[in-house]
């Protein structure tokens, strides 16, 4: 499973022009599963997100985590995160996983997320074409992979 992780004064995600969720100053999160994927990479990975020190403490330094600063979370089904571009200039989506795995893996995600967050977790709509807008505050993008701890 990897997530992207970035740092945003504001993010919404709308679904044929109409915004389905958007959130202000937090985390956009966008999150490709692939086949071989488990509840324990969901346990790494949604740990490892809400106890990241990404943002300022009072002296400036980024020390502090995303409950500590309120913050909010947003998660988004990103398959593409998946991509090999190993081979030639077209991206391969053999190591994404199907639906009927991937669907269940990202909701069980997002709820372990809210879990820890001690709140709910907005979120895009599963295998919807949707349109991300974001602030990227910083910029601050953090990419993490729970195959490579």
């Amino acid at each position: 499973m990897r997530i992207l992780i970035q740092r945003v004064t504001r993010a919404e995600v709308a679904i044929g022009g109409v915004c389905r969720s958007r959130i202000g100053r937090g985390l956009l999160v966008l999150v490709g599963v692939c086949a071989e994927d488990t509840d324990e990479d969901i346990e790494y990975l949604a740990g490892k997100l809400v106890r990241l020190r990404i943002f300022d403490d009072e002296a400036g330094v980024m020390n502090l985590d995303v409950r500590q600063t309120e913050g909010e979370i947003l998660v988004v089904s990103q398959f593409t995160l998946q991509a090999s571009t190993r081979k030639g200039n077209r991206p391969s989506y053999i190591h994404a996983a199907p639906e009927a795995v991937s669907r269940p893996l990202y909701e069980r995600f997002t709820a372990r997320v809210a879990e820890l967050l001690g709140r709910s977790v907005p979120t895009g709509e599963f295998g919807a074409d949707m349109q991300v807008e974001l602030v990227n505050d910083g910029p601050v993008t953090i990419w993490i992979d729970s195959k490579a701890r």
